[in-house]
């Protein structure tokens, strides 16, 4: 599908509508919440750290809040959720980590699995009802490479290997998305499930990388996005009038920089059957399981 050079600068007017972003207070998030407060969104950042949100949320022109908020606890998310009070255009789940050593959220889960899929999970089941819009999770390239096994979500029976963890979080992403929209769909919801992924950007993630990921961040980095464009494939998953499940990210070299077009995920991405498995399995290790009862454009996860 060819590119039109999309960029923020032409960004509709947000003005009435709210977003919620995941992991703002740095990198593609921090961008994301940027432009869309830009554009007159009210923009919620979601962040670990609240001291340093406010800081970022003080240097972004716009209706913002900061809000505390932790994928590696259930107990944070439940929390957050629990304080929110009407309705929510737009969720961005952006926050993640990217290839870190080995780790346990505060609920006993393979950090990166935990961090970046079952926190998301839970978050967008739980305000899944008064969402009026979209979903946009947050991917990456590296899915193509991800295996995951169902048996051993939690890297108990295996030796740990980061960037396979990494890779394996990214690719639940997309088949979270494909189940969700699939729900979507069956339910007659109007709320659209997309997502979007960065190529490779120059973000403070790959800090948190193992050393040869590091490494390749530092050599390889004039080839990448930097964030500014990193961020692009979100805004335009999360404002243009694309179709529910789509997969998102620049339109250069392999699909690794440039402006936001949207593609075809991996094969193994779109097994209806995986998704579904991982959507059951995600809602017993996170217990979501509220019933779909769609009113209008509402509905929950089940």
């Amino acid at each position: 599908m060819a590119s039109t050079k999309w960029t923020a600068a032409e960004l509709a007017d947000q003005s009435g509508r709210t977003a919620i972003i995941t992991g703002a207070s740095s990198g593609l998030g921090l961008v994301t919440a940027r432009e869309l407060a830009r554009a007159g969104a009210r923009v919620v950042l979601a962040v670990r750290d609240t001291e340093k949100g406010q800081r970022v949320a003080a240097g972004i022109p716009g209706d913002t809040e900061v809000r505390p908020l932790d994928l590696a606890s259930l107990a944070s998310v439940r929390a957050f959720a629990a304080g929110w009070t009407g309705a929510l255009d737009i969720l961005v789940n952006n926050a993640g980590i990217m290839a870190v050593p080995e780790g346990r959220t505060a609920d006993g889960y393979e950090l990166q699995i935990g961090t970046n899929h079952l926190g998301p999970f839970l978050l967008t089941g739980l305000l899944l009802p008064v969402i009026t819009d979209r979903v946009v999770t947050v991917s990456s390239q590296l899915h193509r490479r991800g295996r995951i096994d169902l048996e051993d979500l939690n890297w108990e029976h295996r030796r740990y290997n980061a960037t396979g963890a990494y890779n394996a979080s990214k690719l639940a992403n997309v088949l979270f998305t494909v189940e969700l929209q699939r729900q979507l769909t069956e339910a007659g919801s109007r709320v659209r499930a997309v997502t979007a992924h960065p190529g490779i950007a120059r973000t403070s993630l790959g800090n948190q990388a193992d050393r040869v990921s590091r490494a390749i961040y530092r050599y390889l980095g004039w080839l990448f996005n930097d964030a500014e464009h990193g961020a692009l494939p979100t805004l335009y998953a999360a404002t243009q009038d694309v179709p529910g499940g789509s997969y998102i990210g620049p339109d250069g070299l392999g699909h690794l920089r440039g402006y936001p077009e949207i593609h075809q995920p991996s094969k193994r991405a779109q097994d209806p059957q995986m998704a579904r498995r991982l959507w059951d399995l995600s809602a017993r290790l996170t217990g979501a399981g509220q019933a779909a009862q769609p009113d209008q454009h509402m509905t929950g996860l089940r």
